[in-house]
């Protein structure tokens, strides 16, 4: 990575959670100079009070880059107070969930340079999958950095348009919880006819783990992959006939899961 601006300038954490910290961890990881990085957190991890970063100190008056990445419900405190480097030629850069540009804009100015991401939690190991868009205010340069820095935990989409993010929410940002009941209810359901729960657990984890690495490095589609397993009249097809019901099956149940995400994001929206 090349982090010659905000080396130069800085670069602003506003929030260093479970998110704010992965994606710190992984700039830190690709060479960004931990000098270069101001964090503003009130109950800072123990690993942050050592990683040489500026912490809760004054900030630079026109950093290159302010990642946001505190809860939803303390933008309204926190934000108007950056506002003055809104007005420069800082890019905000969000991870923060629920909250439209128009939100954003509202409380930093109509001038901001903003970016939003949603990244999923696999980027706390470096597994992370990340969708961006930005504002009308947002140049080439600014994706390019909000890109560059998303890169150091995972995989980085560009989206077209803002309203496409409700359905990045709903699939790839809420998606990590949706597969680890997967994990569950596979573990759940060997228990059920006689294993041990951790052997169970076990399996349902590897299989899990293994067939998504297995879908990501091959050139084959789900569905081929999926017809690879199956047998015509074996046990994977019988199975299957349950799981891929029109009615009751996975596919009908996927997609109101995923609506009811969506609808859900729009109203802590508003």
């Amino acid at each position: 990575m090349s982090f010659d601006s905000i080396s130069k300038r800085g670069l602003v954490i506003l929030g260093c959670g479970r998110m704010g910290g992965a994606i710190l961890q992984g700039l830190l990881k690709g060479g960004l100079s931990a000098g270069a990085v101001w964090v503003i957190d009130p109950h800072p991890a123990d690993w942050l009070q050592n990683a040489g970063v500026h912490l809760n100190t004054d900030l630079p008056a026109n950093p290159a880059v302010v990642l946001v990445a505190v809860k939803p419900q303390m933008m309204a405190d926190a934000l108007p107070h950056l506002s003055a480097m809104a007005a420069g030629d800082t890019l905000f850069l969000t991870v923060a969930a629920g909250i439209t540009m128009a939100g954003y804009e509202r409380m930093l100015g109509a001038d901001t340079r903003l970016v939003r991401a949603m990244p999923n939690t696999p980027a706390a190991i470096g597994r992370g999958v990340t969708a961006i868009v930005g504002n009308p205010k947002a140049t080439a340069q600014d994706l390019d950095m909000a890109e560059e820095l998303m890169t150091g935990v995972g995989q980085v989409v560009r989206l077209e348009y803002e309203d496409q993010m409700d359905a990045v929410i709903g699939v790839s940002g809420s998606g990590p919880a949706y597969v680890f009941h997967l994990i569950e209810v596979m573990a759940a359901a060997g228990e059920a006819e006689g294993l041990a729960p951790d052997l169970a657990l076990q399996l349902a984890k590897a299989t899990v783990g293994g067939a998504g690495e297995l879908a990501e490095r091959s050139d084959e589609t789900p569905g081929k992959l999926r017809e690879n397993v199956t047998s015509p009249g074996g046990t994977t097809a019988a199975a299957l006939e349950v799981l891929m019901d029109p009615d009751t099956g996975m596919a009908p149940l996927m997609r109101r899961a995923v609506a009811a995400n969506i609808a859900r994001n729009r109203e802590l929206g508003k």
